[in-house]
């Protein structure tokens, strides 16, 4: 998944603590990870940086479909296995939530969608629509049911022939919640990561009352028309902006539907505030899939989880909004609520 750009900015409240500000951005896991945390002195603040990005690093090892080398390269490769593969924590843990949540909802989360993936990788950039019969071929080795995994050894089959795994749709929120621990554990606590739009934050900055994220719209290079509160949760956007191919006078997105293997026509922007970053980028996936109905059913029946759907289709540009969702957006004077907080807490 490439996420909208969100738009990172702090409001204040009250006489600041003797805390300094630090950004630092390098490149994983094929985005930009942009961390900004707020710390006594440098020695802290570069000691906290080692740590979040040498986390990334190491999870970009395990999780990376580009990587012939990385874990879960390997476990792909293996299929169909024949005896159950161990994993690491890592990897098990992630494809634990992701099959949980292609159970909840039916298929339209599938991390087994890595052929259809690579299939249309190539059609966008050949400008077109893939062979029909490797379409086939493609979905035929997709289908979550078709990856087995055993919580008591932590490890996974994988069924099917020429089976691909792809964690486009979960990954980066879970190396950007790995990233704010470390820095936690280096001893840094108001922090926060921006993954390529997949943004996850722990405490507000000092005599502040919380990060501003401005949530990106349905169009490029327009600034941002509003504002999240958002501490120690996450916040992840879904669409099509700048991933898309025009084939026959049809606009394919680059997010797919692994139940008809094909990329979504409907341009849309998903929104979705949760508690975590594995939550918030893997439920972004999945309702950009199921659409503004069945999504915002999701997201109602996820504990923690607001969302926030733009569409646009032939007859005009629509907006749907969770229960809670409008709870959490910025204004002058507002209350500010932990997005950590559900609506029954309150």
């Amino acid at each position: 998944m490439v996420n909208a750009l969100l738009c990172l900015c702090a409001f204040a409240v009250g006489p600041t603590e003797s805390l300094s500000r630090f950004e630092a951005t390098q490149p994983h896991m094929g985005t930009s990870f942009e961390i900004v945390l707020y710390a006594p002195d440098s020695e802290l603040a570069n000691k906290a940086f080692r740590a979040a990005f040498t986390r990334i690093a190491e999870l970009n090892r395990v999780m990376s479909d580009y990587d012939a080398k990385s874990e879960l390269s390997k476990l792909s490769n293996s299929a169909p296995t024949s005896v159950p593969v161990e994993l690491s924590n890592d990897l098990f843990r992630v494809l634990a939530a992701a099959d949980l949540l292609s159970r909840r909802t039916e298929g339209a989360f599938d991390v087994t969608v890595g052929p259809l993936t690579k299939l249309w990788r190539r059609a966008r950039r050949r400008e077109e629509f893939p062979d029909a019969d490797l379409l086939q071929a493609a979905r035929a080795a997709t289908g979550y049911q078709n990856l087995r995994l055993d919580p008591v050894t932590k490890s996974a089959e994988l069924l099917v022939p020429n089976m691909r795994l792809d964690l486009g749709g979960i990954a980066k929120g879970y190396a950007a919640d790995e990233a704010l621990r470390a820095m936690s554990e280096a001893g840094v606590t108001r922090a926060i990561v921006n993954a390529g739009g997949d943004v996850v934050a722990s405490d507000a900055p000092p005599g502040e009352i919380g990060w501003r994220v401005g949530v990106a719209s349905l169009e490029p290079n327009t600034p941002p028309s509003r504002f999240l509160r958002l501490a120690n949760g996450a916040v992840a956007t879904s669409g099509d902006i700048w991933q898309h191919v025009e084939i026959d006078g049809i606009r394919y997105s680059h997010i797919l539907n692994p139940r008809t293997g094909l990329g979504l026509t409907i341009r849309s922007s998903v929104t979705i505030v949760a508690a975590s970053g594995i939550v918030s980028d893997s439920l972004a996936s999945a309702v950009s899939v199921l659409g503004p109905v069945d999504g915002l059913k999701l997201v109602e029946e996820t504990a923690h989880a607001e969302a926030l759907i733009l569409t646009q289709g032939a007859t005009g540009s629509e907006e749907f909004q969770s229960s809670g969702f409008r709870s959490l957006l910025a204004s002058d004077g507002a209350i500010h609520r932990d997005v950590s907080k559900s609506n029954a807490d309150e």
